[in-house]
């Protein structure tokens, strides 16, 4: 089951330690994220695309304003950051399995989840002998391992060469598409919004707007190298500039 995510008049600003000044990045904001669908937000560096993030992760708390996730608090919310934060000291299979009996989910699927991600030979590894994809694979396997209601991605993909970094969002579309989570994702990538996203929110500064949202009403499976990605890719940059 997934779940709505809704942001209501938020409100958020930052204190510069040093100078003391005041910054407002978040006003009356308001966004609505339907059940099962993946929204990617865009826009310039700073215009709080990760605070908005933060802020449905309850990392951060709003100023004012609201952030209802299914109506309450999600029992399952997964994150995947820009780098994936395993435990070096724990086998890949612990890693999983210790967010899924956390969550209360089955650790049997530990395995399952190694195989569909590519690692089903890993299990016993330790993340200092992985590559940065195999890393970032584990971090997708241990997402999904909570069968996820809710899942933010942080730059999951941004550490990553573009070969990787394909693959990864290949498999991701594929995983999305057996469970369909209520999605968030940050990225400065924007084919990769437009290849992951059901519609992407293009962000504005001083304090952050919306400038204007494009449904990427394509169907799935998507292939990356579809002329109507890069339809889609000329539309949001045309937005941002």
């Amino acid at each position: 089951m997934s779940s709505t995510i809704t942001f209501t008049n938020i409100g958020k600003s930052f204190v510069h330690s040093r100078s003391g000044r005041r910054d407002t990045i978040l006003r009356g904001f308001n966004l609505v994220i339907n059940p099962g669908e993946l929204v990617a937000l865009v826009g310039p560096s700073g215009v709080g695309k990760t605070t908005l993030l933060h802020l449905a992760a309850g990392l951060e708390r709003p100023d004012s304003g609201s952030i209802s996730i299914g109506g309450d608090a999600a029992r399952r919310l997964g994150m995947v950051f820009q780098q994936p934060r395993l435990l070096d000291w724990r086998s890949v299979r612990t890693n999983i399995d210790l967010v899924a009996k956390a969550a209360g989910r089955d650790p049997d699927r530990t395995l399952r989840l190694l195989n569909e991600v590519g690692l089903s030979g890993y299990a016993d590894a330790y993340p200092s002998v992985l590559s940065g994809g195999q890393r970032q694979r584990v971090a997708l396997a241990r997402a999904f391992a909570i069968a996820p209601e809710v899942l933010l991605l942080d730059e999951p993909f941004s550490a990553l060469d573009e070969l990787t970094a394909r693959r990864l969002r290949m498999l991701l579309q594929d995983m999305w598409r057996d469970t369909s989570p209520t999605g968030l994702l940050v990225t400065h990538n924007i084919l990769e919004a437009a290849f992951l996203a059901d519609r992407v929110v293009v962000l504005g500064h001083n304090p952050a707007r919306i400038v204007d949202m494009i449904a990427i009403d394509l169907p799935r499976p998507r292939h990356p190298e579809d002329l109507a990605l890069f339809e889609a890719h000329r539309g949001i940059m045309r937005m941002l500039n």
